[in-house]
């Protein structure tokens, strides 16, 4: 290892032999080679305990009959509960709907917060620009108790706002979320009017990591600007715009606490997704082997969708390499 020299005479190099000769043990534990192990030691105590041990268990749980409020002790049943899971037609529409919603929440916020970023990334000179972009980001801070519980009285049918508007303006009142043919839409907008901002952010962050000699030189050269975010903008921000993407998707195959608050699942099972599934079945059931299987399931599919996002980043390098 490389050691740092300072002349004899300068203060700098009494202080620095006056350390080493007080940390000899700490001198040899930088020149070995467990040192980075030292290092990253617990964060893998940490995430060993925090993750792959409720992980494990989880699984195994998956294989048992166990319902949590019984006397009777837990039963092993091998694969049934997958295969009563994949023999539901319930859990096939609950999985129909949960994509849907997710294809449709995630597709819309990143639509408009790529539209929204770009107009505030054109317009550094307009006024007020920071006080309206600080006003954007506000519902992506809200905690998604307080947003389903506002939007369950903005939308109430009798003494919420949004029906005194309705009634004024054409003279009919809706209820958007006891209404079978408006609830899913109303839960999609609420979710979308949440992470737009969200796609916002990481739409600016990816425009802010693009080189600005290349965008210049796209400007002298009068390149039309769908060629420019074609060729020069998506290029280099493409790995900040799949991750916010890809954080979104998982976050919303996952949600569970604004359909619950809003809707609480229905009217039916209408807006009942995975998430809410999943929350219904292990905390109110208490059915924690069918509870498991069927969080394995949403593990398993969650990890398919990051596997399909970092195969779609990586496609152009992969296929440059075979070539």
């Amino acid at each position: 290892m490389a050691q740092t020299t300072f002349p004899a005479e300068t203060p700098a190099a009494a202080s620095y032999q006056q350390a080493r000769r007080r940390l000899p043990m700490a001198r040899a534990l930088d020149e070995t080679r467990a040192f980075p192990v030292i290092l990253i030691g617990p964060v893998l105590v940490f995430f060993i305990v925090w993750n792959v041990v409720p992980l494990l268990w989880l699984l195994g749980v998956s294989f048992y009959q166990y319902k949590l409020t019984s006397a009777r002790p837990a039963e092993y049943i091998q694969f049934e509960n997958f295969i009563d899971i994949w023999r539901a037609s319930e859990v096939w529409g609950l999985l129909g709907r949960t994509l849907s919603f997710m294809l449709l929440t995630v597709g819309g916020a990143t639509l408009l917060g790529m539209l929204l970023g770009f107009l505030f990334w054109g317009s550094g000179k307009l006024p007020g620009r920071r006080l309206a972009l600080t006003l954007l980001f506000t519902p992506m801070v809200l905690p998604p108790v307080a947003v389903g519980t506002f939007y369950r009285l903005i939308l109430d049918p009798i003494f919420g706002i949004a029906n005194f508007f309705t009634e004024k303006l054409i003279g009919q009142r809706f209820d958007f979320l006891g209404n079978k043919d408006l609830a899913f839409a109303t839960t999609i907008a609420v979710d979308v009017w949440m992470w737009t901002p969200f796609m916002i952010l990481m739409t600016l962050a990816a425009l802010a990591s693009v080189p600005k000699a290349e965008l210049e030189a796209a400007e002298i050269d009068q390149i039309p600007w769908l060629k420019r975010i074609w060729y020069v903008i998506l290029p280099n921000g493409k790995f900040i715009l799949m991750l916010g993407i890809l954080l979104r998707t998982i976050d919303a195959f996952k949600t569970t606490d604004l359909p619950y608050l809003m809707t609480n699942g229905g009217p039916g099972n209408t807006t009942e997704f995975v998430g809410l599934s999943l929350y219904r079945t292990g905390f109110e059931a208490f059915q924690m082997g069918e509870a498991s299987a069927l969080a394995i399931i949403t593990l398993l599919i969650a990890i398919a969708f990051a596997s399909i996002y970092l195969y779609v980043l990586s496609y152009r390098e992969t296929r440059a390499q075979l070539q």
